[in-house]
């Protein structure tokens, strides 16, 4: 990213974030799908004239939760979890709450 974006710095974003608060509300943030270091999930951004451009997720694992539920066994609500977190950031990106 710092190739296309040499100027800009990944930011953590707060949870009042649009990207939280789409069609599904996180008011805490990224959901905790997968556990890998005892980390609570982050979301970072890439912000240029005032838009988000870049999501990076991390300690989050939403991809895990997208798979079949049984390669992960993940708990229904994960899943669902990391499903609606994927229909916020698709929605976001075109043209949700901004």
């Amino acid at each position: 990213m710092k190739q296309i974006f040499p100027e800009l710095t990944l930011v953590e974003l707060p949870f009042s974030h649009p990207i939280y608060h789409q069609k599904y509300n996180f008011p805490n943030g990224l959901p905790k799908i997968h556990e890998h270091d005892n980390k609570p999930p982050k979301g970072y951004g890439l912000i240029y004239k005032g838009r988000l451009v870049c999501f990076y997720s991390y300690e989050c694992d939403l991809g895990d939760g997208w798979e079949d539920p049984e390669v992960h066994r993940d708990a229904a609500e994960k899943h669902q979890a990391a499903l609606q977190m994927g229909a916020n950031l698709v929605q976001y990106v075109f043209g949700g709450i901004i």
